[in-house]
């Protein structure tokens, strides 16, 4: 596997994208036909409730849920008017006006108004997507944001004399209102190029626009790329060596689009057409299923127990068996333990798209120098990462708590569903618990029962009555004056039971 590559595979119900940096697996991005995220999508919608304790606001976009709208999220009206490339003749643009969370949402909008809002948080579990008239329209080397001030050039372009010059080009195509903001893909580009960018998001924005004003009722206004193009417009650096597609049509469609967005990087977009399935090929199935373990091991023999919650993830570290037998060794091991799972949490993090709150469960270091050179080792790990984190300090009980943005479900979400059987706890009641509660129930019903009982239960159940376990049901029968009758069934739940009267040859339940 290259160092640095994407690779796209395209089913006939999913496409899945991989981003290999520095050959290992970044991020896994999974897009469904019927379940296509609506972020970066524009809207038309229509304010349905006003919330003043909450000061915020649920909107009718066309979707299956209303979307949530916060009163920091809104402009002022005036501000969405057609606009031109260069209108602000050099001088810094007019900014939005951005509404303050002390201003009360009355004052603001009303229920029936109609609005432009772009999705800006996907839909999470039972909650609908969060909305914002912020919009912001990512091109190749630049964002616009039409509502938006300030501008600027992004911050991971470090090169001083660079910036100035991006600065200077973005005066001059700034329209008369609105932000521009330089991508890091903008760093070396020509100013035409530059130019181009900022006359299509321009563009598109006046579109929109156009047709908010022809449209009556909520829906969509414009809808962000597909994935492959998304990430071929994100993410087709320089330093991506390849793009490799198994799908033609797809693969057709990424040379047209890369041919007019960054002709240079048209070779790089190859076409795999062999037998094995691209991921196979490409070791990233089985980096998937390492990524959806609960249990991850460490390079020194340690491990990370990953759990995901509703409120937040945990993750715990454990040494495994130390080295040494001596304090000075202890903590070493301890601080190498540590050091290893911090780097591994921030790519699990990422890889996984686990947002919100995290908090890590670190093996207690007595030393303050271990652990900053802890916090040090997380903060370089999470540097590669996209989405905004905060990290707190190490507390006196070894737990470290960091925030991740929370944009999309995270991986395990998207790829797996409550267990059927256990109903998404992760544990099931023992066989010996189960067996109990049976001989409980009978004898809470044996008086309502004529004649044998019989007990419908699953074979695994079944079995604690045998040998040993006997004893307890032939002293229940003794007690009761009945015969309890065992008839086990596998396709029911290993906690699911019947008491019931025992059947008669005939077929017929006893009276």
């Amino acid at each position: 596997m290259g160092d640095n590559l994407i690779i796209v595979n395209v089913d006939l119900g999913e496409t899945r994208v991989a981003i290999v940096e520095d050959g290992m697996i970044a991020e896994l991005l999974i897009e469904r036909k019927d379940q296509r995220s609506p972020v970066g999508n524009v809207y038309r919608g229509r304010v349905k409730r006003v919330l003043p304790g909450m000061q915020a606001a649920f909107v009718d976009v066309g979707l299956d849920r209303d979307a949530f709208l916060h009163v920091t999220d809104l402009v002022d009206p005036d501000d969405l008017e057609p606009l031109s490339v260069g209108e602000g003749e050099g001088e810094a643009p007019e900014g939005g006006r951005r509404i303050s969370r002390r201003t009360p949402i009355r004052e603001v909008i009303r229920e029936g108004e109609s609005i432009v809002v772009q999705v800006s948080k996907a839909p999470i579990g039972t909650k609908g997507c969060r909305v914002t008239a912020n919009v912001s329209l990512p091109g190749r080397q630049l964002v616009f944001m039409p509502t938006g001030d300030g501008g600027g050039v992004s911050r991971r372009i470090s090169d001083e004399k660079e910036r100035k010059r991006l600065a200077r080009l973005l005066r001059r195509l700034s329209p008369a209102r609105g932000a521009l903001i330089a991508r890091t893909a903008a760093e070396g580009i020509s100013a035409s190029a530059v130019e181009s960018d900022a006359a299509y998001l321009v563009d598109t924005w006046n579109e929109i626009l156009e047709r908010f004003g022809k449209r009556r009722g909520a829906g969509l206004l414009y809808e962000e790329l597909d994935l492959p193009l998304r990430v071929a417009r994100d993410s087709l650096k320089d330093s991506v060596s390849e793009l490799v597609v198994d799908d033609r049509a797809c693969f057709e469609s990424l040379r047209s689009f890369v041919d007019r967005l960054v002709p240079s990087k048209l070779d790089a977009i190859k076409f795999y057409d062999d037998d094995e399935p691209i991921f196979d090929a490409f070791g990233i199935e089985a980096e998937i299923r390492r990524a959806l373990e609960r249990v991850v091991a460490l390079p020194s023999g340690g491990s990370l127990v990953i759990d995901q919650g509703e409120a937040l993830t945990a993750v715990d570290v454990n040494t495994g068996k130390f080295v040494g037998k001596g304090s000075k060794d202890q903590e070493e091991t301890i601080l190498k333990t540590n050091l290893e799972a911090v780097e591994e949490i921030a790519y699990q993090v990422r890889f996984r798209n686990i947002g919100g709150l995290i908090v890590l469960d670190l093996i207690d270091m007595d030393r303050p120098a271990n652990r900053r050179k802890v916090m040090e080792r997380l903060g370089e790990a999470l540097k590669s990462d996209r989405a905004r984190t905060s990290v707190n300090e190490i507390s006196r009980f070894g737990l470290l708590e960091m925030t991740r943005e929370r944009t999309r479900e995270s991986l395990g979400r998207s790829l797996h569903e409550p267990c059927l059987y256990c109903d998404g706890t992760g544990h099931t009641l023992s066989r010996v618990t189960i067996a109990n509660e049976v001989l409980r129930e009978v004898r809470r019903c044996h008086e309502g029962i004529r004649g044998d009982i019989e007990v419908s239960l699953h074979p695994r159940v079944a079995e604690v009555f045998g040998g040993d376990g006997a004893a307890p049901l032939k002293a229940l029968e003794k007690r009761i004056g009945k015969r309890v009758r065992l008839e086990p069934d596998a396709s029911g739940h290993l906690e699911h039971f019947a008491v019931k009267a025992r059947r008669a040859s005939a077929g017929r339940e006893e009276p």
